[in-house]
């Protein structure tokens, strides 16, 4: 099966997207987590 290139074009953005809103929301949601464990 030969690999799209075109499907790489589309998936790329999609994918930069994604990190980039996972990188911005990680920090937050990580806190939130610790927060909720360690409430008494």
């Amino acid at each position: 099966m030969e690999f799209d290139l075109r499907l790489l074009i589309v998936l790329l953005p999609v994918l930069a997207a994604g990190g980039w809103a996972l990188y911005n929301v990680a920090p937050i949601a990580i806190k939130q987590v610790q927060a909720f464990f360690n409430k008494p």
